[in-house]
């Protein structure tokens, strides 16, 4: 007997977001209802940003978003929140210059670590499921992110206020 897992996403206007809706991933929609959760639960942001022509932003669906193991841990760390840059150029426009502050590269799919508040702390495009290709796993990012989250908040807060000062200039 089948289980079907639905999400928030599930009657969502844009077709890519849509794809995520059976995905164990508890995810938000862009908007003021996901910061004012991470917020309340004073919870760090994992921001997904893809398109559905996006061959990467597939890939991750099924490599880790697709896992109900990792979406337990996402959903227990994190509120996450999928965009389609499509419908979303400028949320997209504004975390792709983040992100290549941070590692030198954009694209998609796009990670994006935030604070409640919406500042990034880190990010990167597409991780694998275990390490490989010279990336750490999608896993091991997740983990290190959430406990500097927790454990390092004011070098967090730091790097973020850092990384939105050199990204305004």
């Amino acid at each position: 007997m089948s289980h079907e897992i639905s999400n928030r996403l599930a009657n969502a206007a844009s077709p890519y977001l849509r794809s995520a809706g059976h995905q164990p991933v508890d995810w938000h929609e862009w908007g003021a209802d996901a910061f004012a959760l991470a917020r309340a639960e004073d919870k760090p942001i994992l921001l997904d940003i893809g398109a559905v022509w996006c061959h990467w932003c597939h890939v991750i669906d099924r490599e880790s978003y697709d896992d109900p193991q990792l979406g337990e841990l996402i959903n227990r760390l994190f509120i996450p929140v999928k965009v389609d840059r499509d419908e979303r150029p400028d949320v997209d426009a504004r975390y792709q210059v983040a992100v290549s502050a941070i590692s030198g590269q954009g694209g998609w799919p796009l990670t994006g670590f935030l604070l409640p508040d919406g500042r990034p702390f880190y990010g990167g495009t597409y991780f694998p499921p275990e390490d490989a290709m010279g990336r750490p796993s999608f896993r091991r990012v997740i983990e290190t992110m959430a406990q500097a989250f927790k454990t390092r908040r004011e070098e967090v807060e730091r790097a973020a206020g850092s990384l939105l000062e050199a990204v305004s200039k």
